[in-house]
């Protein structure tokens, strides 16, 4: 036991002094500062300048006064001029005076039609603006034509009351939901990239640790499982050192900016709401997940002679995370469709979806119980195979053919 534990630190020391792993961690702490500040920053470095659109009305029906104070009353930030015609529209466009001239041109069907012209008409919050305000302007002259009242106006616009009500007593609510379904995006994409990456490390360590010689000086004192398994909690640890950094400066640093967790950006996220059992099951099923890959890379890079033959090597390990990620991803807009209910008990997509399921539905806590089960005698039994594979796995050096490897290392394992 006693090497196991040396194992497991130098694998976790050795990683933590590494200057990639340094350099890592920084920068993902300057961008999750970044991202969490995202308020502010847009705030600071905004265009705050009102953007200007000329107005040319061809329709003989003065609409431009009307048609200013419709603009007006859909964004403030925008400020409409009259302008004679396109040539000297162009011009003040081209002079950087205003963003762009809009059109109004007579329509024997629709009584008047818009045609917004700019150099650039990638910023489509101004062409969005000035048709809303352009439709409402339409609606005001239509209600005119056919002597509307306020009233009527009113109960024209106003649409039906319309509610969603589930039947069962504990599911969710639309806005719980709502709320549900973008934390749950953020935590999938930190168990997706912490279970790829973390696991993909575990597979290029016992790689370059062959290529060096450095194992063939290991195994004469360490037990090649030991070392499995020791270079995996290793790895764990480095993870759960690299995670509490992230979500910490994350956390303080929205706490910091933010009188409260359910204001502006973040309110979409759900943070302010999020139950402690949806986190403590994103720890769950982020490590059994971790323990999963981490035992299946171990025995695939156990195999490879060289370290550019890792990445080849694992690919199907890595297609098995991502396929388990789009369906995570097609399942948030319907976490009670039937594949999702069905693949969230296979093992390897357990994590993400299974996840899914309870970040966003009131799942029996025999489904949860049954799924997490079921990974565990996974992780069990792959870490038996993953054993006898690895035992034979790092005496093999060579050309590295994937399935013929394994088989060969299996054999290996025998011997000795």
């Amino acid at each position: 036991m006693n090497k196991f534990w040396i194992v497991l630190s130098h694998t976790y020391l050795s990683k933590l002094k590494t200057k990639s792993f340094i350099i890592s961690t920084i920068i993902m702490m300057a961008l999750i500062l970044v991202l969490s500040n995202i308020s502010n920053l847009i705030d600071t470095f905004g265009d705050d300048e009102t953007q200007k659109v000329a107005v040319i009305d061809q329709t003989e029906d003065r609409l431009f006064d009307p048609y200013k104070n419709a603009v007006k009353g859909v964004n403030e930030d925008l400020s409409i001029i009259s302008a004679q015609s396109e040539k000297e529209a162009e011009k003040l466009v081209n002079a950087d005076e205003i963003v762009g001239f809009l059109l109004v041109e007579k329509d024997d069907r629709l009584g008047f039609r818009g045609t917004y012209k700019a150099n650039q008409i990638s910023d489509s919050k101004v062409s969005n603006d000035l048709l809303l305000a352009l439709t409402q302007l339409k609606g005001q002259i239509t209600a005119d034509d056919l002597k509307l009242t306020d009233q009527q106006i009113s109960q024209l616009n106003t649409p039906p009351a319309f509610e969603t009500i589930a039947l069962q007593e504990n599911a969710k609510t639309e806005e719980d939901l709502d709320q549900a379904r973008g934390l749950v995006y953020v935590l999938l994409f930190v168990i997706y990239f912490g279970v790829l990456m973390y696991a993909t490390m575990i597979a290029m360590e016992v790689a370059t640790e062959k290529t060096s010689r450095v194992m063939e000086i290991l195994i004469s004192s360490v037990p090649p499982v030991t070392q499995m398994f020791a270079k995996i909690m290793g790895i764990a640890l480095l993870s759960l050192t690299q995670m509490i950094l992230f979500f910490g400066v994350g956390y303080l640093s929205i706490k910091q900016n933010l009188a409260s967790m359910d204001e502006g950006y973040f309110s979409f996220f759900g943070f302010g709401n999020t139950k402690i059992s949806t986190i403590i099951y994103a720890i769950i099923f982020a490590l059994l997940g971790y323990l999963l890959y981490a035992t299946l890379a171990a025995c695939l890079g156990s195999v490879v002679s060289k370290i550019e033959d890792v990445q080849q090597m694992i690919s199907p390990m890595t297609m098995l995370v991502v396929i388990a990620f789009l369906i995570a991803m097609f399942g948030l807009g319907n976490p009670s469709a039937s594949y999702i209910t069905v693949t969230s008990f296979i093992p390897f997509f357990t994590p993400m979806i299974m996840f899914l399921r309870v970040g966003m539905l009131d799942v029996p806590f025999w489904e949860i119980a049954l799924s997490i089960a079921m990974m565990i005698i996974t992780i069990v039994l792959l870490g038996i195979i993953g054993a006898k594979i690895y035992r034979g796995g790092v005496l093999m050096y060579g050309s590295s053919k994937s399935l013929k490897s394994i088989k060969n290392a299996l054999q290996l394992s025998k011997k000795n």
